[in-house]
């Protein structure tokens, strides 16, 4: 078994001791699931390379389905990558999210869900970049990975030290605005991480299709942790 696999297992296994990321409870009743593919012709009638177009037409979507937060974008092909040349400079364009998005205001706390240790942390400036990231390593049963989160606030690395103690449930960061957090509406990008391949306070979030199988071994589904009902349904 490979160690992307054996990791599956674990997640599996201790499903029920992870805490929750954010306070909103992540059940039918809260979740609205975005769409943010070429399918969804929503996206052509605005200017995502305007933010606050981008912001706006999230948070009156939230509005109007009387959701708390959206989510999604795991394997993901996405149209929106478009607006940055951040994901269009090596060669092959990327537009294949590696993580899942949680849509909600900023400010809003963020958990860890597991114990662990801070493994580095970083501001990723670039505009559609991460903004504020941390990372985080975990021990299960003698096997390591890694969670991250990205579009932080700025405060949410004050603090931080590589090696500091982390413990389930504790507050590590609160979501940024736009000013900071590569120019995204708010929202936190939670990913899960096999093996950081020597990377320190960032790593890729998004990958070019040709890369799409390579990235999934790597980069293993979040909602293992997450536990989104809705995202169940629209597994990869």
């Amino acid at each position: 078994m490979d160690k992307s696999a054996h990791i599956i297992n674990i997640l599996k296994g201790n499903r029920d001791f992870f805490a929750r990321i954010i306070d909103v409870e992540l059940n039918d009743n809260n979740v609205y699931v975005f769409d943010f593919s070429d399918k969804n012709m929503d996206l052509y009638k605005i200017d995502l390379n305007s933010t606050e177009a981008f912001t706006e037409y999230v948070f009156n979507t939230l509005k109007k389905e009387n959701k708390k937060v959206g989510v999604g974008g795991y394997m993901e092909d996405r149209l929106i990558y478009k607006r940055s040349i951040h994901f269009d400079n090596e060669g092959e364009p990327r537009s294949i999210h590696l993580g899942v998005d949680l849509w909600i205001e900023k400010g809003t706390a963020v958990y860890s869900p597991l114990p662990g240790i801070v493994h580095s942390f970083k501001v990723n400036e670039a505009f559609g970049d991460y903004g504020p990231t941390l990372i985080l390593e975990h021990l299960i049963d003698n096997t390591k990975f890694y969670t991250l989160y990205g579009h932080l606030s700025l405060v949410s690395l004050r603090d931080k030290k590589k090696g500091q103690q982390i413990r389930r449930g504790d507050l590590i960061a609160s979501i940024g605005d736009e000013k900071v957090n590569g120019n995204w509406p708010p929202h936190l990008h939670f990913q899960i991480i096999t093996d950081m391949l020597g990377n320190e306070g960032d790593f890729p979030g998004v990958a070019p299709p040709s890369a799409k199988e390579y990235f999934r071994n790597l980069c293993i589904d979040p909602n293992l942790i997450l536990k989104i009902n809705k995202l169940k349904k629209k597994s990869p």
